[in-house]
C-alpha cells in the first residue's frame, strides 16, 4: 500500500463526485474558525463533492485519558532508546538524567515551565506493562473501528473534514499556552492520515480545515486537499511578526 510518488494523486477536479462528512462535533472552539470552515465547505460544495452534514466522529474525546497514558510509555521508552544512540560526549543518557539535569538547572531551563511530563513519564514501566497494553488497545479501538472507520463507513464517506483546531495563540510567558481545541486527535492515534491546509486568517493568524480518512488513504486525501487549495488560494507567505492587530 506504500508509494514513492505522491505527486501522481494531485488533481485539481479532485473534489467532483466526492463524498465528503463533516465532523460537526469538532466545531466551536472559536466563532471565526467556523465562519471560515463554513466558507470552505461551501467551496467543496461548489467544487463538486456531496456533503453530508453531519457526520461526526462519535467517540471524540473518550480517548484522551488512555492516550495520554501510551504517550507517557512510549516517551520515556523511545527517548532513552535515542540517548542510548548518541555519542558517549552527551552525558544525560536516560530520561533520568535529564530530569535530574533540569532540575539542577531549573533557573536557566525551566524558568517559564516545569518538567510535569517528564516526570510522570519515569515513573512508567516498561512496554511490556499491562497497563500500557490495555491503554494502546483502547486508544486505537475508539480511534479506528469505533472512530474514523464507523463514520466513514456509515455514511459511506470518501473523507471527514473539520476544522484543524482554534486560532495559532500568541506566545504568552504569564498565562502559559492559550490551546484552542484541534481534531487531530483521532487520526494521530488511529496511525491514520489527516491533511491539513489552509482555509483562511483570523486577525492575521492562520486557520486550517483537516481532511481525515482511514488506513493507507493518502492518494485520496492528496487529491481531495490539492483541488480544495487550488480552488481557494489562501495561503499566505509566513511573516514573523511582532504583533497583531485586532481591530
Amino acid at each position: 500500500n506504500s508509494c514513492t510518488d505522491y505527486t501522481q494523486f494531485l488533481d485539481e477536479n479532485g473534489l467532483q463526485g466526492t463524498r465528503i462528512g463533516v465532523s460537526r462535533n469538532y466545531f466551536g472552539y472559536n466563532p471565526y474558525v467556523d465562519a471560515h470552515i463554513e466558507q470552505a465547505i461551501e467551496v467543496l460544495r461548489q467544487q463538486g463533492a456531496i456533503i453530508i452534514d453531519p457526520a461526526n466522529i462519535e467517540t471524540k474525546g473518550q480517548f484522551s485519558e488512555a492516550e495520554y497514558e501510551v504517550f507517557l510509555y512510549e516517551f520515556k521508552h523511545n527517548l532513552n532508546n535515542y540517548l542510548f544512540t548518541t555519542p558517549k560526549t552527551v552525558t544525560s543518557r536516560t530520561l533520568a538524567d535529564l530530569i535530574d539535569y533540569n532540575d539542577a538547572n531549573k533557573e536557566k531551563v525551566m524558568p517559564y515551565f516545569a518538567q510535569e511530563n517528564f516526570t510522570a513519564a519515569q515513573a512508567k514501566g516498561p512496554l511490556t506493562d499491562q497497563a500500557y497494553v490495555d491503554a494502546l488497545a483502547n486508544s486505537q479501538r475508539l480511534a479506528r473501528a469505533e472512530g474514523i472507520d464507523a463514520t466513514l463507513e456509515k455514511y459511506q464517506l470518501d473523507a471527514i473534514v473539520a476544522p484543524t483546531g482554534g486560532p495559532a495563540w500568541l506566545t504568552d510567558w504569564v498565562n502559559g499556552d492559550h490551546y484552542g481545541g484541534s481534531s487531530s486527535s483521532p487520526a494521530a492515534i488511529a496511525g491514520y492520515p489527516n491533511i491539513t491546509v489552509p482555509a483562511g486568517y483570523v486577525f492575521g493568524l492562520p486557520v486550517g480545515i483537516s481532511f481525515i480518512g482511514g488506513a493507507w488513504q493518502e492518494p485520496t486525501l492528496l487529491r481531495l486537499a490539492y483541488a480544495f487549495e487550488q480552488a481557494t488560494q489562501y495561503r499566505q507567505p509566513p511573516q514573523f511578526l511582532k504583533t497583531l492587530k485586532f481591530l
